[in-house]
């Protein structure tokens, strides 16, 4: 596996966890409930763009992948 495309991936996780949280500040700033239903939407789209990624990491990082399994919660 390509080292940079690792990096850039989780380079990638990274700013998508960021936008969730920026995402959610706004939820809880606002009063307006439309504007909450809009930013709450776009922060659980970020979410998939996490799942998705992090689903690509664990595929072509063996070592990633060694670790998620021996720290599975749902087991």
């Amino acid at each position: 596996m390509n080292s940079k495309d690792l990096q850039m991936a989780r380079q990638s996780l990274i700013e998508e966890l960021d936008a969730i949280n920026k995402y959610q500040e706004r939820v809880d700033a606002t009063s307006n409930e439309s504007l909450k239903k809009v930013l709450s939407h776009n922060r659980d789209e970020e979410k998939e763009h996490v799942a998705v990624l992090m689903g690509w990491i664990r595929t072509n990082d063996e070592v990633q992948e060694k670790f998620f399994h021996e720290n599975d919660m749902e087991s």
